[in-house]
């Protein structure tokens, strides 16, 4: 596994798909998900020159934050429950996944300073996907100046996990709409300005269609527990 290797695999693919949809690639921010691997894996990508990673768990955020502190920006990009919002608050610079009010109540409480925070979207319609529908979402955003130290920075989904490009697209695209019709309402604590969608399998097309931030794990700094597995099956065969 080489990191360095992977993010300039990565970033040429992301340069290709902002010429081919007429953006700047300066626009895009690669998160590096590093929940499948080490600190020392974590640092690498560090040295190769990403500056934003992701932890889906107050576990491992809290593990890596007492080694590698402030060096990097930290996202929290999983499900967090209520009451583990306390373990993370200080530590965090972006939560990707508010799908709640009382969740933004208890992020705005423990919070000393403004948090940058994503409304969660399911806009695939899975059962097994969190977040709001895409009909709650501009509700829900106008309930959210309650809460002094939340900024709705933008909006996140997760694709279905699937090849058809047709479907990957039209959700995306669902999205930046969504975000379009939330700016527009002109709340000064939701500039709603980015789109956190786009993983590993479907980063290119997320950005094609507005991704302004992509969350990409195994395809960037790989799955160590996979690659151990692989290596012991090397060896037995």
């Amino acid at each position: 596994m080489n990191v360095s290797a992977n993010l300039k695999t990565i970033q040429q693919q992301i340069d290709n798909a902002c010429v081919k949809s007429g953006r700047d690639a300066s626009e895009i921010t690669i998160i590096a998900v590093t929940k499948y691997v080490s600190i020392a894996r974590a640092q690498e990508a560090l040295d190769a020159g990403i500056h934003h990673l992701g932890e889906n768990r107050d576990d491992g955020l809290l593990n890596k934050w007492n080694v590698l502190q402030d060096k990097p920006t930290w996202h929290f990009i999983g499900t967090l429950q209520t009451r583990k919002v306390k373990n993370i608050i200080d530590k965090v610079d972006y939560i990707h996944s508010v799908d709640r009010i009382s969740l933004a109540a208890e992020i705005s409480k423990r919070s000393k300073k403004k948090i940058n925070c994503f409304v969660q979207v399911n806009v695939s319609g899975e059962e097994s996907k969190h977040g709001l529908e895409p009909n709650q979402v501009i509700e829900f955003v106008q309930q959210l100046g309650e809460f002094p130290n939340i900024i709705v920075a933008g909006l996140m989904t997760m694709a279905p996990n699937i090849d058809d490009e047709d479907i990957l697209r039209n959700c995306f695209r669902k999205l930046r709409i969504l975000r379009t019709e939330i700016q527009a309402i002109g709340l000064e604590y939701a500039p709603c300005h980015e789109l956190s969608m786009g993983m590993s399998n479907d980063y290119e097309i997320a950005v094609e269609e507005g991704a302004t931030m992509v969350r990409i794990g195994t395809a960037l700094v790989g799955n160590e527990a996979e690659e151990v597995h692989r290596d012991e099956h090397k060896i037995e065969n």
